[in-house]
């Protein structure tokens, strides 16, 4: 029996399928009788504190379902940094509510709020369940085989890789070379999820960098240069925050933001594609482009993978039966089962162990001899995005003069 009011929040970076899993929490605690009111806090622990909560008890039961649907964060979101100081207020929010069960959609940092959270009421003597859905498109949250928003961003990436490479091919006589920017700040899934574009030799992309390993700028030009000598033209995708040996970011930005996090590209400064695209043009004397997407793979719905979709859907659902059973302090964590056919399962972890660790691209996946991936990395993928679209080439056959 679940006794109390819920709330359910959304913290970070949206992505195209977050408001799924905000669906599946919504939809599974009104199916519990006996349940006291669910609540939602508009812009995350930020908007809490304030008392900004509104009552999604009192929204239609169609705009309810229609969230499974809906891209961006339909609560609001924030990047807070919760401090200490601040969880006395947040406690006097939750008695205001006579809120019990408490419910976060997020990354690690958002973990890292409910573990504390969770933990300061413990040693309050106030009793509150505190249960994390995971959500991120960079990937790198640990305890699950990949997070929810992770598959629909990657077939957002290789989709656009795909195409804008089929532009640049057909446009070589204009332009030699296109960089592609991803986000991912210290993790390349979503990078290294562009080899989905390829199905022939040449095409895109050619050149895949990951933050996981150094960039080194001479074997980097070495290697568009020998590409550009077997295709025409050059393919580079990379993610937002490869860095140097000694660490320092390609994109040679200082900025953090109140995580510490580097925020690339920031205050006017060079992204890491516009910075690559320098060194090529300036090396080899090409033309050419550079594509940055930046938050448009966390928000576009029309490039959702259907997977994900339910995937989500289902960790919120999960989150209030974990309520319900009394389990506090851990996170929906999906456990995969098998690839061919794809099966997994939703199991939990510790919040302690999520908010403490981050999960990098192992070794595996990634080509020891280039800039790629390995095919271990797109085994592990394609069930996630699900197929692309296939294009055809002109056979070429020359024509005969008259």
């Amino acid at each position: 029996m679940l006794q109390g009011n819920a709330i359910v929040g959304q913290s970070g970076g949206p992505t195209s399928v977050i408001n799924a899993s905000l669906c599946g929490i919504v939809q599974a605690w009104q199916s519990r009788a006996g349940a006291g009111r669910v609540l939602g806090m508009r812009f995350g622990i930020e908007g809490f504190l304030k008392g900004q909560c509104i009552d999604l008890g009192k929204e239609r039961p169609e705009t309810i379902e229609a969230l499974r649907t809906t891209p961006s964060s339909a609560l609001g979101s924030c990047r807070y940094k919760l401090r200490d100081a601040d969880l006395p207020g947040v406690l006097e929010m939750l008695r205001r509510y006579g809120v019990r069960y408490f419910f976060l959609i997020g990354g690690n940092d958002t973990m890292d709020t409910i573990h504390r959270v969770e933990a300061y009421c413990r040693q309050q003597g106030y009793p509150l369940v505190g249960i994390g859905v995971p959500k991120t498109v960079d990937n790198d949250l640990f305890g699950t085989d990949h997070t929810p928003g992770f598959p629909s961003a990657a077939r957002y990436v290789a989709l656009s890789v795909k195409q804008a490479g089929m532009l640049a091919r057909d446009m070589k006589y204009v332009d030699q070379f296109v960089v592609f920017q991803t986000v991912g700040r210290s993790a390349g899934w979503l990078a290294a999820a562009s080899a989905l574009a390829r199905s022939a030799e040449d095409d895109a992309p050619h050149i895949i960098l990951c933050p996981e390993r150094p960039f080194d700028r001479q074997a980097f030009l070495a290697e568009v240069k020998q590409c550009h000598e077997r295709f025409g033209w050059v393919s580079v995708v990379c993610g937002e925050g490869i860095c140097y040996a000694d660490g320092t970011p390609v994109s040679a930005s200082t900025v953090t933001d109140k995580f510490a996090n580097i925020e690339f590209g920031a205050m006017g400064g060079a992204s890491v594609a516009m910075v690559l695209h320098a060194m090529i043009r300036q090396q080899f004397g090409w033309r050419g482009e550079f594509q940055v997407t930046e938050s448009l793979p966390m928000c576009a719905a029309d490039r959702t993978s259907p997977l994900d979709v339910e995937e989500a859907y289902a960790c919120g659902r999960r989150a209030v039966e974990l309520a319900e059973s009394g389990q506090s302090g851990i996170m929906v964590s999906i456990v995969r089962q098998s690839n061919r056919p794809y099966r997994a399962t939703l199991e939990t972890v510790p919040l302690a162990d999520v908010a403490a660790r981050a999960k990098p691209m192992p070794p595996e996946y990634l080509d020891p001899g280039r800039s790629d991936v390995t095919a271990a990395y797109l085994e592990y993928l394609r069930p996630l995005v699900g197929p692309l679209p296939e294009y055809v080439r002109l056979a070429g056959i020359q024509a005969e003069p008259v």
